[in-house]
């Protein structure tokens, strides 16, 4: 334990230097050098002054870095936005970024995100030969497929970085990169392999195993489908996704000890399990957690080798303090402070609590299991709560139904990955026998995400840390007494008796007798018909993603879906179509008149063909009859032939208007219809009047007041998501509307919202539980995904080719014209 303060020392004073610069690294080398003299004239406390020794050292080497980033050429450029050519070498694999525009396709990356180190600059006629630290923004086509090492040239505008972690700049990258050269060669057979894996798992696995094998096994995460992994990040088993010590020990400890079985001696076999591990490494990047695990698991070879003791702890700390001083940056890496957390409660924590289960009658293996899963989730709790404003409260029960399936699904990746040079078959046939292991953990996953309520919100940041590991100390402080003991458990039971069932069906859910209702999918459309028939419905748009429209489906009891109507083919409104239809019988998937944007529309198709539904157009004029419903068909007026996908106003105004006869009154349905389409409607004299109104666009501004008037309803749906990037709704349109005697009610703050007729007249009933916020994420981060840049300027393109789209060129939420300051949306 005499290693254990000097590591917590050195970051602490990494802290301090990448917090407070060079000053504050001076001064925690001047405290550390003063507690080293006191400890020295002394004579005690031997770890007192190994510490303080140690941290001086990392003083001096933080206040160095610190220093070299301060003065370098490039921050200043960075202030001004200046238009570089930077010189470097890639680092680490380009990270996609989730694209997640209103009209992008759900999931799919719109740019990466490319760690590398500096090795000359040009800006101004002027050049560099320099070091360092950057990050690149570029667009993904052309840039996802860079290996580490391969040295290259990008041109761009450079963004200062806004966390002081030894990055000097960001650079939105400008076209594709210019002057590559080729990888070393083991990064070359690195490559190789791990696309063998892919390949394997392509051909012997479903989509969602194809994706999920390489990541567990490499942490390949490129071909993850996006469902999967908000599947894990919401069952908090992200972390299997992220090779750790566990992949290392599995393949250093496999080689010892079968060189061992061999009659190998202690030397031998440790250099070639350091010789294994090196190829690991390399072969899932160093990442990290992986740079921990790698160079606490070669302490332990080197111990190995030399006859001594391998106690866990000292190799952590010893880990710790390696990596620390070698790249000060990991001080404030996400990654590596959960894997280091993390690690320090399987070696401290999880083996007591495992002998104390097993005293109280558990037997070893659910012991042992249980204790893992608890110990690591309670270390990094506090951190992952701080980091996402929530806190999972499945993730334990996650963790301990997918451990028995991660060790045979990590290891039989490996062995595909390595086989994978003799042929596909040989491949393909090693990665199929992980079948069963790989659906489990899909399983789990998709199981333990679709828990209501399964998230708590917390307080983001420091603060929330703090707080959490407060609470848990003062529990665990608590909990040794016997009686306190029980009293917990009982109030946790009972808790979970009357939370549980009113998340799962909250009480007086669905209303009795509901006509509508504008389900809770986020920042999207999904409204519900009720046809008259017990267990069927018709559908208006899916929302943004499978899971949401999916889930109210199964609240209101529907098992078939009479027709899907799609207003139009943005993400917001299609993107859930596959969750919707997935297990029910649907009679057909409408369309209105525009088709775009194309990816779209080949989802729509697979879906069609997935639940053997034919695909329908709907027009101005059409009318569909249920027992209970009329669905009549008034826009849009004039639809346009050939619409550009890029211009997002057009594809709108192309949406499908309807007026629905349902026993609780009129209800107009507008989908995105803006301005333009608002008074085509009004234009042709359409029977616009409804006693109920779902709000165009989410509450947009582009609504008129002439089109409000028209419809004169009483009552208003807004179908937003809450705290989206958009700005909606429109708090002004809002106010017009209650001023004007309407009841609105939103979704982000009501939940799910159903309206219902009776004797008393229309009546509106607000189930509750809205989706929580969602954090806006920045467009730069690092590869362990947490590191963000400011905005800055973006770099220039090219001004689309349609009239509308140049109308509202600008900043994402404006409306201007070119050379005005315009008017928000």
């Amino acid at each position: 334990m005499r290693l254990v303060p000097a590591a917590l020392a050195v970051w602490a004073v990494m802290l301090m230097g990448l917090g407070f610069g060079p000053v504050g690294g001076g001064v925690a080398t001047a405290g550390a050098g003063v507690v080293a003299a006191i400890a020295l004239w002394k004579g005690r406390r031997p770890w007192l002054l190994a510490a303080a020794g140690c941290a001086a050292a990392a003083g001096l080497v933080i206040v160095a870095h610190t220093l070299a980033v301060g003065l370098h050429p490039l921050r200043a450029l960075a202030d001004r936005g200046a238009a570089v050519t930077l010189h470097v070498v890639v680092d680490d694999d380009p990270r996609a970024v989730r694209a997640s525009a209103y009209g992008s396709q759900t999931g799919e990356p719109s740019m990466v995100v490319v760690p590398a180190t500096l090795t000359g600059a040009s800006a101004d006629d002027t050049d560099w030969t320099l070091g360092g630290s950057v990050v690149l923004l570029a667009p993904h086509e052309g840039w996802h497929g860079l290996l580490p090492g391969q040295a290259l040239t990008a041109e761009g505008l450079l963004v200062p970085a806004d966390r002081a972690d030894l990055t000097i700049a960001v650079l939105r990258v400008r076209g594709p990169p210019q002057h590559v050269l080729a990888p070393p060669w083991w990064q070359g057979v690195a490559a190789t392999l791990r696309a063998g894996l892919r390949e394997a798992a392509a051909a012997a696995l479903t989509p969602s195993g194809a994706g999920l094998l390489p990541g567990l096994a490499v942490g390949d995460t490129s071909v993850l489908s996006a469902k999967v992994e908000a599947d894990f990040r919401a069952a908090g088993l992200t972390h299997l996704l992220a090779v750790s010590g566990a992949n290392l020990a599995i393949v250093s400890g496999a080689v010892v000890g079968l060189l061992t079985l061999l009659g190998a001696g202690p030397r031998f076999a440790a250099g070639v399990g350091a010789v294994a591990l090196v190829g690991f490494v390399v072969l899932v990047r160093p990442s990290p957690s992986v740079l921990r695990a790698g160079v606490m698991a070669a302490i332990v070879l080197l111990a190995l080798g030399a006859g001594r003791s391998r106690a866990a702890v000292p190799a952590l700390a010893a880990a710790v303090l390696v990596l620390l001083v070698v790249d000060p940056s990991l001080a404030v890496d996400v990654g590596f402070a959960l894997s280091v957390t993390a690690t320090a409660a399987l070696v401290l924590l999880a083996p007591g609590w495992a002998r104390r289960l097993q005293q109280r009658g558990l037997a070893r293996w659910p012991a042992e299991a249980l204790a893992v899963s608890v110990a690591a989730f309670v270390v990094t709790a506090p951190i992952v709560a701080g980091l996402n404003g929530e806190l999972n409260l499945v993730a334990v029960v996650a963790n301990l139904l997918a451990a028995p399936a991660v060790a045979p699904a990590t290891v039989l990746g490996v062995l595909a990955a390595l086989v994978s040079p003799l042929g596909a078959p040989v491949a393909t046939a090693v990665a199929w026998t992980s079948t069963p292991a790989v659906w489990w953990l899909v399983f789990v996953a998709d199981q333990a995400a679709a828990v209501p309520g399964a998230t708590l919100p917390w307080v983001e940041g420091v603060v929330g840390a703090l707080l959490l590991v407060g609470v848990l100390v003062v529990v665990v402080a608590l909990a040794r007494s016997r009686a306190v003991r029980a009293l917990m458990i009982a109030l946790a039971v009972g808790a979970a008796l009357v939370l549980v069932p009113s998340r799962l069906r909250p009480p007086g859910w669905p209303p009795e007798a509901w006509s509508v209702v504008a389900c809770d999918v986020g920042q999207g459309d999904a409204i519900v018909l009720a046809t008259g028939v017990p267990g069927w419905a018709v559908l208006v748009d899916a929302g943004p993603e499978e899971g949401l429209v999916d889930a109210c489906l199964r609240r209101l009891g529907v098992h078939h879906l009479a027709m899907v109507v799609l207003s139009h083919l943005h993400a917001d409104h299609v993107g859930g179509i596959a969750g919707a239809v997935r297990g029910r019988g649907v009679g057909a998937i409408a369309l209105g008149p525009v088709h775009e944007p194309r990816w779209a529309l080949g989802v729509v198709r697979k879906a069609a063909a997935d639940a053997r539904a034919p695909l329908v157009a709907l027009a101005k004029g059409t009318r569909l009859r249920w027992p209970a419903l009329t669905v009549d068909v008034i826009g849009p007026v004039h639809p346009a032939g050939e619409v550009d996908a890029e211009d997002g106003a057009a594809v709108n105004d192309g949406s499908l208007v309807l007026r629905l006869g349902t026993p609780a009154g009129t209800v107009l349905l507008t989908g995105d219809a803006e301005v333009a389409a608002q008074s085509d409607l009004l234009a042709a004299g359409a029977g616009l009047q409804a006693d109920v109104l779902k709000l165009p666009h989410h509450g947009s501004r582009s609504t008129s007041s002439a089109f409000l008037r028209a419809v004169g309803a009483r009552t208003v749906l807004v179908s937003v998501g809450a705290g989206n990037r958009y700005g909606h709704p429109n708090l002004r349109l809002l106010g017009e509307l209650e001023r004007a005697g309407a009841r609105v009610r939103r979704t982000d703050l009501s939940g799910d919202l159903a309206v219902i007729g009776g004797a008393g007249g229309l009546a509106l009933v607000a189930r509750g539980d809205p989706l929580p916020a969602r954090r806006r994420r920045c467009p730069g981060v690092r590869p362990s995904g947490r590191r963000c840049v400011r905005r800055g300027r973006p770099a220039p393109r090219a001004p689309p080719s349609s009239w509308r789209a140049r109308w509202r060129w600008g900043r994402p939420g404006r409306l201007r014209r070119r050379g005005s300051s315009g008017r928000p949306r």
